[in-house]
């Protein structure tokens, strides 16, 4: 097989190919390297390469293969880290000057769970910086491309994992989303993006913040792939006071599960976010697919409570609070499209704080009351495509002012209550760029929102379309 080839094979594929003596981790992990040497100079995904560590982890995986041991769950299959999570004796530098040299004295939880089921690990990832935004670029090491138009951002935070992903760099990579940032990107780019249910996968150690709202969790080219992931690196750690404890739900095989019956509601706008008329287009038309794999799909006219200036509230006073006391030396060096925001962060006061907390519960009642009908709730993932690189977001959506915060306007809510949601690719833009569906279940059953994309997948598949990289 071709470099190309086995850059675009899933992990499950892998671990076939590994058991059939079709291919060995030594062959795939010098032909992902390859790809990596020769793709990311122009996608800039990759800001550590780990080759040598990887080469010989694969010999060791290969070896004992020869030997005759039981594979593990990921035995030589290559994964990124995204640059925000902890590696023991690796530089993570959270895409911030501040953090330019600063290297862990030990591994995240499920890095500990990678490791241990056999992943090798080939690099950390771009993001912006402190994962702050939905377009992916930082003072340390510059922007990422989106494949499908290298003029475009492939979203953010975990932007430099989706666009490994995209272009066939890997089966499998990690990131986090704390307000979009798994989804985002991941539709941006045309993969496939999963925000666990909240404390599935434990997050320590990390830095302060996001600590109600971060969730870890797997970017891949498959639905099977990303229910292997997470069967891998979910589960309690007491270390992480609000990991959850073990859950039975085996979610290989809701990947095959029937979806027949199922009620789903589809909303284009949540009942207030400005939408892209394509988008809203493509997403719909995805939506009522469902239909046609046996489900009942209702259009759902809840109105739900616009609370991105809320998530602003919480972001901005936890990010500064976590600095306060490097803040001179961060305004110096910090991400220029940031300083706008240092005057908000300042002017917010404990009340801010405090009705941002009320207004998180406010909105719970209003999912809560979908949910107490439906098995889950369709959004599209995003109001637009990727846009170009170098701005926060679009001034306007369809004729409409937004914020900044716009881009997440479907993605926040449901880091607020914690459940879990996926973006799985519905289709592209006349202009060639992926859009995302968004698929949010009731708290704890990422079985079904897998079963449901998986059923997606097999109906309607995405991979065979990749992009143009030269």
């Amino acid at each position: 097989m071709n470099p190309e080839e086995i850059g675009y094979m899933s992990a499950t594929r892998m671990l076939k190919a590994y058991r059939e003596k079709e291919l060995s981790p030594v062959e795939v992990i010098d032909a992902i390297l390859k790809r990596i040497e020769e793709i990311n100079p122009k996608i800039n995904a990759f800001v550590t390469l780990l080759g040598d560590e990887a080469r010989d982890a694969a010999k060791k995986a290969e070896k004992e293969i020869l030997e005759g041991k039981s594979l593990r769950a990921l035995h030589g299959i290559p994964i990124s880290i995204k640059d925000n999570i902890f590696t023991k004796g690796i530089r993570t530098t959270f895409g911030s000057r501040l953090y330019e040299n600063f290297v862990p004295q030990e591994d995240c939880a499920f890095v500990e769970r990678l490791k241990r089921e056999g992943a090798i690990l080939i690099g950390k990832t771009n993001l912006p910086e402190l994962g702050l935004i939905a377009m992916t670029d930082n003072p340390l090491f510059g922007p990422t491309k989106n494949p499908w138009d290298m003029t475009k951002t492939p979203g953010g935070s975990s932007g430099g994992a989706v666009a490994a992903a995209a272009s066939g760099l890997g089966p499998v990579h990690l990131g986090n989303d704390g307000g979009g940032s798994i989804r985002i990107p991941c539709s941006f780019t045309g993969v496939y993006g999963l925000k666990p249910q909240f404390g599935r996968v434990p997050r320590y150690p990390a830095l302060h913040g996001w600590e109600t709202l971060s969730h870890e969790g797997p970017i891949t080219r498959t639905v099977e792939d990303a229910a292997l992931l997470l069967t891998v690196i979910a589960g309690p750690d007491e270390r992480d006071r609000f990991s959850l404890p073990n859950q039975s739900m085996n979610l290989i095989n809701a990947v095959k599960r029937d979806v027949k019956g199922l009620k789903i509601a589809w909303s284009p706008d949540l009942g207030y976010a400005a939408v892209d008329p394509e988008v809203r287009e493509i997403a719909s038309s995805a939506a009522l697919k469902f239909n046609e794999l046996g489900c009942i799909v209702d259009e759902l006219d809840t109105q739900f409570i616009n609370i991105e200036y809320d998530w602003l509230v919480m972001v901005a006073s936890e990010t500064f609070a976590a600095i306060a006391d490097r803040r001179q030396e961060w305004e110096k060096v910090m991400y220029p499209l940031y300083k706008p925001f240092i005057p908000i962060a300042d002017s917010l006061t404990g009340k801010d704080f405090a009705l941002a907390q009320f207004h998180r519960e406010d909105n719970w009642v209003r999912i809560k009351s979908v949910f107490d009908k439906y098995d889950l709730l369709l959004t599209p993932t995003t109001p637009v495509p990727a846009f170009e690189i170098g701005i926060l977001g679009p001034e306007k959506i369809d004729g409409k002012d937004v914020l900044p915060t716009g881009i997440a306007c479907f993605t926040i809510p449901f880091n607020f209550s914690g459940q879990p949601a996926a973006t799985l690719p519905c289709g592209f833009t006349r202009d060639g760029l992926p859009v995302g569906l968004q698929l949010v279940g009731r708290r704890f059953d990422e079985a079904t929102v897998i079963s449901a994309s998986a059923a997606f997948e097999r109906a309607f598949p995405w991979h065979g379309r990749r992009p143009n990289l030269g």
